[in-house]
């Protein structure tokens, strides 16, 4: 558990609430105690009939993380080029996400793995089983982002793998069944980010009867 500076451990709320999304990050390693209890409380997020559709592959090595933001952002040059943006704005772009990814010590890849899901004749219930799985990963990852907050860590939650699936996979020598979904970049923060405010609860309510 994290200690405040008055050295008080924190809440529940304030690990909550203490949660941010960080883009630098020190070079300090992170122990491997950390993360596998990072990953550890991911293993008891809620799933679909307990089936537990999620993989993670962690990346630590330097040169592993290269050869990931190079092939990422290939794909992503290609990406912005079809959108007619700018060469100069399209390598800056790029230069700060290759930062984030081998700028972190660690980055921990959630995966939905579907091979054991309840399989339906029908389309419908098939898309629900899938969209079950995959709010499942992202309950899995809130648990890590949170556990990570306990640890005295910072991490982000980068989408893009979601726009190159088999790009990410193919870095990082997955088994076809994986697909990735986000990096989740663990470390310790080099600089405050700039939190967003957030909206007025009254304003997300939309029914409380």
């Amino acid at each position: 558990m994290v200690e405040t500076t008055a050295g008080e451990q924190l809440t529940l709320a304030q690990i909550i609430t203490g949660r941010r999304s960080v883009r630098r990050f020190q070079e300090r390693p992170v122990a491997r105690e950390h993360i596998l209890a990072v990953l550890e409380a991911a293993r008891w997020a809620p799933s679909p009939h307990g089936r537990q559709p999620w993989r993670f592959a962690v990346v630590t090595r330097p040169e592993r993380k290269q050869v990931l933001a190079a092939a990422m952002g290939a794909e992503w040059r290609h990406q912005l080029a079809l959108d007619g943006q700018d060469n100069a704005l399209i390598e800056r772009r790029l230069a700060i996400s290759r930062q984030r990814i081998t700028g972190a010590p660690a980055i921990i890849v959630p995966c939905l793995y579907t091979a054991d899901l309840d399989v339906y004749p029908d389309p419908l219930r098939q898309a629900a089983e899938t969209t079950m799985a995959i709010q499942s990963l992202g309950c899995a990852i809130q648990n890590m982002l949170l556990a990570a907050v306990d640890r005295g860590l910072d991490t982000g939650w980068m989408c893009a793998p979601l726009f190159c699936p088999e790009t990410v996979a193919a870095a990082l020598g997955l088994d076809a069944a994986l697909t990735p979904h986000a990096l989740i970049p663990l470390g310790y923060a080099a600089a405050d980010p700039v939190r967003r405010e957030r909206r007025p609860l009254e304003e997300l309510i939309v029914l409380f009867d």
